[in-house]
Order: C-alpha cells, then structure tokens, then sequence
C-alpha cells in the first residue's frame, strides 16, 4: 500500500482442504474483503488529510500532510485471485503461468520492455555461476564486499564497481535471483545467493498450526 504503482496477486492455497463450491464462495469472499479493506483506507485518508487541512494552524502539520498525500497518491492495482492446491505440481504450474502472464503485460508493467546494459546479464551470469559452484556454501550467503571481489575476477567484470553492483543487484533482487536486504542496518552487507535457503529456514519458523504444535509440547 506505500509502494507507489503496486500490483498484487492473491494467493489462496488449501485448495485441497475445500469442496469445490467453497473454493468459489471463498475467492469471491476474500476479494469482496479487499475492495472493502480499500475502500476503507482511501476514507480513512482523505479524513485525515480533511482534518489537518481543517486544523487551526495547518502550517504546523505540513510534513504529516505532504506524507498522508503521497499515500493517497500510491495507486494498488489487485489482480484475481489464483486458488490453487500446493501438494498439485499442476497447479504449481498454473499459477507460474498465471504470474507469468501478468508480468508480460506492458499496461501493469510498463517497465518490462526496458533494455538492460549488457553488464547486467554479465554480473547475473556470474552469479549463478558462483551460487553453483563447489566452494559456496549450500545457505549461499555471502559478504557483499567479498562479492564483487569475486565478481571482478571475470576478465569482462574487472572494472565493475560497487555502486553499479548494488543497481544490479538491487535489479536481481526484485526478479527472485538474489536475496539483498539493503534497507536493513544489519543485513545491508549480506547478500543471499541462494533465496531457497531462506524459504526453508523460513518455513522451519513458520509453519500452519504452529501454535497449537507449541501448546502441544509438555
């Protein structure tokens, strides 16, 4: 909701664990939610930016005001949901096409027919290849520093600096290549070669019904 120009897919899983009337009762239930959840939000602004603006010494608020503005301004573009069944490669691959689709699309995305310089699929090829390699560790992370060191190792990367490589992997990560959490303090150093690897620790901390799973230990 604060990124301007989103576009959000919903996702519903356990198809599995539905009757096929519920799934549609359900699709229809949650996007019915969104439109409201929206609806409410866009009110809930333009009341705020109403009463500041109504305020006895409106000056006084013009940072609140200038930051309410720029969120009223976040236009969010919510797709229909895919419903599939996780334990169905089938439907795996549905909603892979589903996803695909959307991302082609030059009126949601009108970024996708940007060129990118050549030095992109160069440092993104170099990559893989280092993720694949024998000596990197099977969690895949590694210093940011030691990354480009290795990176400029390639006859072609030589003069590859560290401003452009964090454009290019500010790039990566936005695809699902990589995994690079440079607005956070602590990790803004750290880059995540192999993102499956967080996606199983992840899933290791987060699991369905973990709280009754916790209530059930002694």
């Amino acid at each position: 909701m604060r990124v301007p120009n989103s576009v959000v897919l919903p996702v519903g899983t356990h198809v599995d664990c539905c009757q096929e009337q519920e799934v549609a009762e359900k699709t229809h239930d949650i996007m019915a939610r969104i439109t409201a959840m929206l609806a409410k939000r866009k009110s809930n602004l333009a009341h705020f930016i109403d009463n500041l603006e109504g305020s006895e010494e409106p000056k006084f608020y013009v940072d609140q005001w200038e930051r309410l503005k720029e969120m009223e301004s976040c236009t969010l573009t919510i797709l229909n949901l895919v419903a599939v069944n996780c334990t169905d490669h089938r439907d795996i691959k549905k909603l892979e096409a589903a996803i695909l689709e959307h991302v082609k699309n030059e009126e949601l995305f009108p970024e996708v027919v940007r060129v990118l310089p050549p030095v992109y699929r160069q440092v993104e090829t170099a990559i893989v290849g280092i993720a694949q390699s024998e000596e990197m560790a099977d969690h895949g992370i590694m210093d940011l520093q030691y990354l480009l060191s290795k990176l400029s190792q390639h006859e072609h990367l030589a003069g590859l600096g560290r401003e452009l490589l964090q454009d290019i992997l500010r790039y990566l990560h936005r695809i699902g290549l990589v995994v690079w959490y440079e607005e956070i303090k602590h990790l803004e150093s750290t880059v995540f070669l192999q993102p499956t690897f967080l996606i199983t620790m992840f899933k290791l901390l987060v699991q369905h019904r973990l709280v009754q799973q916790l209530e059930s230990i002694s």
